[in-house]
C-alpha cells in the first residue's frame, strides 16, 4: 500500500471531526487583572531571587506600580466607553466588561493601594535588634514561641511575602464581580480567598490568636465554597450551562435551542431554587451577612490590623459586586422568590450587627459588628431591584471602603508594650493625649454612623432612597432604627476618647511613617469629599449602573 494511499486514508478519516477553535482573548479589556496577576508572579520571583535586605523595597515598588497601572487601565477602559456604550462580554463569555465591573474594579484597586501603604508601615513597632519591623510575623513557618522564631526575630527577618499574597487576592477580587459564568466566579472566589486565609495568620504579635483566626476563617470559608460549588452544579443541571446569559434565558423560558440530553431536567424548579439558595449563601458568607457572619468578629480581631482593613473593604466590594450580578443578570426572572428571603436577611443583619456591637469591649470586634450592620444597609440597596439600586450600592461600597481602611489604620497607631491596644478601656482620654488621632478617628466613626457631611450619610441616603422607591419602605424604617442604635456605640467611643480621664499607664500613640499617614489622609479626604460634594460620584455610579447581558 503506497504512502499516498495511507495518507489519503488518514485525511478522509479525520475530516468529519470539527475544528477546535483557538480561544479568543481580548487582552486590552482584561488588562487590569492581567497587570495585577503578572505583578504577583514577579513578586514570587522577587522572593526567590532578590537578597533579603532588598526584598521589601523591591516588593513595595512592584506592588505600587502594578496597582497604579491597573487602575490607570480601568480608567482608560471607562474613558473608551467600555463602561457604557461598548460594554461587552470578553474572554469567550467568561468576563463581563461593563459599568459595574469597571467601577468596582477601580474601587478595589484604589482600596488595595491605600491598604498596601498600611501593609508596608515599618515605624510603629519599636526596632528589634536594630531592624525596623512591620505588622507581620518574622518567619511565618516557625512555631510561635519556638527557638526558630526567636532566631528569625533576632536576625530581623520580615515577611515580605505579604505583598505578592495581597496582589493575588486583588487579582481574584477583580475577576469576582466581573465573572460572567459560574465557573469563573468560583475560580475567582478561590483565588482571592486562599491568600486571605494565609494573610490572617501572619500577625507579629499575638501569633496564636492570629493563627486561630486564620483556621476559623479557612474552615468556614471552605464550607461556604463547598456550598457555592454545589449550587453551581445544581444550576448547571437545571440550565445545561454555566453561562449567566443562558441560565437567565432558561429561567425566563426564552431559551431557543435545547440540548435533548438536558431537556428532562431543564424545567425542574427544585434544582433552580436549591442551587440559587446555595450560591447566594456562599456570597452572603463573603459579605458577612447574618446568619453567615460568625467568622467576622474573630477574624477581624485576630488578623494583623492592616489585613483586617484591606479585607473588610475590598472583600465586601468584590462580594457585593458578584451578588448584584447574580441577582440582576442571572435571576431577574426569579425575583419573587429571592426578594422575600433577602428582606429577612437584610433585617436580621442590620439589627443583629447594630445590637451586638453595643456589647463589644474590643475596638476591632466593634468595627467587625459595625461592618455586619453595614452589610445589611447595602443589602437594602440590592433589594431595590432598580437601576438606582445598583448605583446606590456602588456608591456606598466606594464610600465605605475608604472609611474602613482609614479606621483600621488609626487602630494600628494606638499601642502599649504588647503591641496594639485594642481594648476600649485603653482608648479612654485619647483625645487629650493626642487630639489629632482621636479627631481623625471621630471623623471615621461619624461616617460609619451616617452623620450628615460625611460619606456615610450620602451612601445611606442613596441606598435607603433606592430601597424606598423600589417598594421596600418597611426595610428603610428598620434601617433607620438600626442606624440610630449603631450611632449610640459610635458616639460612645467618641465620648470615651474626649470626655474621660486618660489613665497614667495608658497606651501611647505611635508616630507613623508617611505611608500610614497617606492611608489615613486619603480616608479622611474621601470621607469629607463624598459627604460634602457627593453629586459627581453619584452621577459616576449612575452611569456605571447598567449590567451587560
Amino acid at each position: 500500500m503506497s504512502a499516498s494511499a495511507v495518507h489519503s486514508l488518514w485525511t478522509t478519516a479525520a475530516e468529519p471531526i470539527a475544528k477546535i477553535d483557538a480561544p479568543k482573548i481580548e487582552y486590552g479589556q482584561l488588562s487590569p487583572t492581567l497587570i495585577v496577576v503578572g505583578a504577583a508572579i514577579v513578586g514570587v520571583l522577587v522572593e526567590a531571587f532578590v537578597p533579603r535586605k532588598h526584598r521589601y523595597y523591591a516588593q513595595l515598588f512592584v506592588s505600587v506600580v502594578a496597582l497604579a497601572a491597573a487602575f490607570a487601565a480601568v480608567v482608560a477602559l471607562a474613558a473608551d466607553g467600555y463602561g457604557t456604550t461598548k460594554a461587552r462580554i470578553a474572554a469567550m463569555g467568561a468576563i463581563a466588561v461593563d459599568g459595574p465591573a469597571l467601577f468596582l474594579q477601580g474601587t478595589i484597586l484604589l482600596a488595595a493601594l491605600v491598604g498596601l501603604f498600611t501593609f508596608a508601615e515599618r515605624r510603629l513597632d519599636p526596632e528589634t535588634h536594630g531592624n525596623r519591623v512591620d505588622s507581620f510575623a518574622a518567619q511565618a513557618a516557625s512555631v510561635p514561641g519556638s527557638d526558630s522564631e526567636k532566631a528569625a526575630v533576632k536576625a530581623g527577618f520580615t515577611a515580605t511575602e505579604v505583598f505578592p499574597l495581597l496582589l493575588f487576592a486583588v487579582a481574584g477580587m477583580l475577576v469576582f464581580p466581573s465573572a460572567n459564568d459560574l465557573l469563573t466566579l468560583f475560580i475567582a472566589l478561590e483565588v482571592f480567598s486562599l491568600p486571605l486565609y494565609l494573610l490572617c495568620a501572619l500577625a507579629r504579635r499575638k501569633r496564636l490568636m492570629s493563627q486561630e483566626a486564620a483556621v476559623k476563617y479557612f474552615l468556614l470559608g471552605a464550607f461556604a465554597s463547598a456550598f457555592t460549588l454545589f449550587g453551581i452544579a445544581l444550576l448547571y443541571g437545571y440550565a445545561g450551562s454555566v453561562s449567566y446569559g443562558t441560565i437567565a434565558q432558561v429561567v425566563d423560558g426564552t431559551v431557543k435551542n435545547v440540548n435533548p440530553a438536558l431537556a428532562d431536567t431543564m424545567g425542574n424548579d427544585a434544582l433552580l431554587l436549591v442551587g440559587t439558595a446555595l450560591i447566594v449563601m456562599g456570597l452572603l458568607f463573603k459579605v458577612g451577612a447574618v446568619p453567615f457572619h460568625m467568622w467576622t468578629p474573630d477574624v477581624y480581631q485576630g488578623a494583623p490590623t492592616p489585613v483586617t482593613g484591606f479585607m473588610a473593604a475590598a472583600t465586601k466590594v468584590a462580594a457585593f459586586g458578584a451578588l448584584l450580578r447574580i441577582l440582576y443578570v442571572v435571576l431577574p426572572g426569579l425575583r419573587w422568590d429571592w426578594r422575600p428571603v433577602m428582606w429577612g436577611v437584610a433585617v436580621v443583619t442590620m439589627l443583629g450587627g447594630a445590637i451586638v456591637a453595643i456589647t463589644q469591649t474590643d475596638i476591632k470586634r466593634l468595627l467587625a459588628y459595625s461592618s455586619i450592620a453595614h452589610a445589611g444597609f447595602i443589602l437594602a440597596g440590592v433589594i431595590a431591584t432598580t437601576p438606582d439600586g445598583v448605583s446606590s450600592v456602588l456608591f456606598y461600597l466606594a464610600a465605605y471602603s475608604f472609611v474602613t481602611i482609614g479606621a483600621f489604620a488609626v487602630v494600628t497607631l494606638v499601642r502599649d508594650a504588647g503591641g496594639e491596644a485594642t481594648h476600649l478601656s485603653q482608648w479612654a482620654g485619647l483625645g487629650r493625649r493626642s487630639p489629632l488621632v482621636a479627631a481623625v478617628f471621630a471623623v471615621f466613626l461619624l461616617a460609619f454612623a451616617g452623620i450628615p457631611l460625611t460619606s456615610g450619610f450620602a451612601g445611606k441616603f442613596a441606598v435607603f432612597k433606592a430601597a424606598a422607591e423600589g417598594g421596600a419602605g418597611p426595610l428603610v424604617v428598620v434601617g433607620v432604627i438600626s442606624s440610630a442604635i449603631a450611632a449610640f456605640f459610635y458616639i460612645r467611643v467618641i465620648v470615651l476618647m474626649f470626655f474621660s480621664e486618660p489613665k497614667p499607664e495608658g497606651p501611647t500613640v505611635a508616630v507613623p511613617s508617611p505611608l500610614t499617614m497617606t492611608a489615613i489622609g486619603v480616608g479622611v479626604a474621601v470621607t469629607l469629599v463624598l459627604g460634602v460634594a457627593p453629586q459627581y460620584f453619584l452621577d459616576l455610579a449612575n452611569q456605571a449602573g447598567v449590567f451587560v447581558r
